[in-house]
């Protein structure tokens, strides 16, 4: 009995010291032992480890790849364009020791304070370097931006123990109060495209209405010549004929003649004709005309 009174708290207090000096990496972790805050050993393989009970400590890291959003700043590039620009990075814990000698017990929350600081003075400096527009930040070209921001970010964090996998730029927008400024300025632009575009087409549409007015003069002074030249072939042609007819016969040729004024004369319905009866128009119809025409 006395025996049993001393085993179980052995028991107790040997299973306590075991349990405690056992501990578990998980494979998605890096832990450091410490001992006083003193670093002893760096556990970085998943799996069981071992630590002096209560005398040191284990203090695990995540060894994935982690998020951070930076805070929004406002950047004013080469054009005095100023934007507000946000952006996002990836990072991993690269070195446990220098990321625990770095930033002491704050940990991660810690880091990504100095981290956060160290990304917005890359991104004022790389995007208010000179050669640098607003144009070059909105548009796709910024991805050498960024790269440079990374790469500049990572030499840095590096004395946090951190390695920079990547950043992007989220937001790049124009202040609230300038964009107003910015829309009408965009739609002057617009308005002086749209009325150059009207002066160039009014133009090419008075050279092309010049160019058919001349080709219409052109050609009705064409066709007006070749009439009259048509038309006075045929006078010329006419005349001939009527002087031939004149020759052969002179009498026929007056009744001819006669007979087509009164065809002309006595046109239409309401023709109506005011003259004395020995009139010469008449001549033809007296007895002594007609038979001077027979």
């Amino acid at each position: 009995m006395r025996k049993t009174t001393f085993i179980l708290p052995a028991i107790f207090v040997v299973l306590v010291v075991v349990l405690s000096s056992v501990f578990v990496v998980d494979e998605r972790e890096k832990a450091l032992v410490l001992q006083f805050g003193q670093i002893k050993s760096v556990k970085e393989d998943p799996g069981l480890a071992f630590k002096i009970p209560f005398i040191q400590e284990v203090v695990k890291y995540d060894d994935r790849i982690l998020s951070l959003d930076t805070e929004t700043i406002e950047v004013t590039p080469s054009d005095d364009r100023r934007l507000v620009v946000d952006a996002f990075a990836r990072y991993r814990i690269a070195d446990v020791v220098q990321f625990r000698q770095a930033v002491g017990v704050g940990g991660v929350r810690t880091a990504e304070d100095r981290l956060s600081g160290i990304l917005n003075a890359q991104i004022r400096e790389v995007l208010g370097a000179d050669q640098v527009t607003s144009d070059t930040i909105l548009s796709a070209d910024r991805r050498a931006l960024t790269n440079r921001i990374r790469d500049q970010a990572r030499a840095e964090a590096l004395s946090l123990g951190l390695d920079v996998v990547d950043v992007r730029l989220k937001q790049t927008n124009l202040p609230a109060q300038n964009l107003e400024a910015t829309f009408a300025r965009m739609r002057a632009e617009r308005e002086r495209e749209a009325a150059d575009e009207i002066a160039r087409g009014n133009e090419a549409a008075q050279r092309v209405r010049a160019l058919a007015d001349r080709t219409v003069v052109e050609t009705q002074s064409e066709a007006d010549r070749d009439a009259n030249v048509t038309r006075g072939e045929a006078d010329a042609e006419r005349n001939g004929i009527f002087a031939e007819a004149y020759g052969a016969d002179p009498e026929f040729f007056a009744f001819y003649r006669s007979l087509q004024a009164y065809e002309t004369a006595l046109e239409g319905s309401n023709s109506t004709l005011v003259m004395t009866p020995d009139s010469e128009f008449f001549e033809y119809f007296k007895n002594q005309g007609a038979t001077g025409a027979n």
